[in-house]
């Protein structure tokens, strides 16, 4: 039976590559951004090897995420595999300094959208008992590092609701994974930083992760047998020993 996953933050880095492994492997996808253009080039690139529906809303937008969601032709509307990625990092300020705006982006994306888009999918899922919710956490959810307070704290939260949800809707059958990635080489730095040079600088003198190493792992997971489950995965590259610790050349 063909599934259908539903991707959010599809538009670059983890997002955009775990739809193009999905892909491969003839999986329908419904991918979800902010950026119009980017996902009708995605669909563009991807509709030669299956079937491929997008949806532009913010996942912070509580109403914009029942509406869309809501909106899906008939042929998409089983959600059999829910791919939580929309997230992002902004600043990287001690908290006495922290900018307040920059923590609402933070808490709204990745908790609160991460808990919009789902509300609006378990149901169905808790009706047909059956479904994959994988939340894509970071390392940052395992250990705080200096000035990381907030988005460490974000990525806290998805760890406890990943463990609250599997909890949840064990007696529906669902699998409930968190894949944790540590240092992972994509436009991520960039949004941290605002734009500033020093972005540039963060994956200089070691191999990062690449976004299609962590999509591999998240195709991984969802191609298990029914029986498998993988709870819990952080993933780093080589150099990487903690957040703070990184073998550089």
């Amino acid at each position: 039976m063909v599934k259908t996953a539903l991707i959010t933050g599809a538009t670059s880095g983890i997002g955009r590559a775990t739809a193009h492994e999905f892909a491969k492997h003839g999986i329908n996808l419904i991918l979800c951004g902010r950026r119009q253009e980017r996902l009708d080039t995605i669909k563009k690139a991807l509709s030669k090897q299956t079937n491929v529906h997008t949806l532009n809303f913010d996942v912070s937008d509580k109403n914009a995420v029942f509406n869309a969601i809501n909106s899906l032709p008939d042929e998409f509307k089983t959600i059999d595999i829910l791919i939580n990625n929309a997230g992002n990092a902004h600043g990287l300020d001690p908290i006495q300094s922290g900018n307040l705006d920059d923590w609402d982006k933070m808490m709204d994306i990745n908790v609160k959208g991460l808990l919009y888009v789902s509300k609006a999918i378990i149901p169905n899922m808790t009706k047909r008992k059956s479904g994959h919710i994988i939340n894509i956490g970071s390392s940052a959810g395992k250990e705080v590092y200096p000035n990381g307070n907030v988005y460490c704290g974000s990525k806290h939260a998805v760890v406890a609701i990943t463990e609250g949800m599997r909890i949840d809707l064990n007696p529906f059958g669902i699998k409930v994974t968190a894949i944790n990635p540590g240092l992972v080489e994509t436009e991520f730095s960039k949004v941290r930083f605002k734009g500033d040079a020093k972005a540039d600088t963060v994956y200089t003198g070691y191999k990062a992760l690449q976004a299609d190493d962590v999509a591999e792992v998240i195709y991984f997971a969802v191609s298990r047998p029914a029986h498998v489950n993988l709870a819990d995965v952080l993933m780093f590259c080589t150099a990487q020993a903690s957040s703070t610790i990184v073998k550089k050349e």
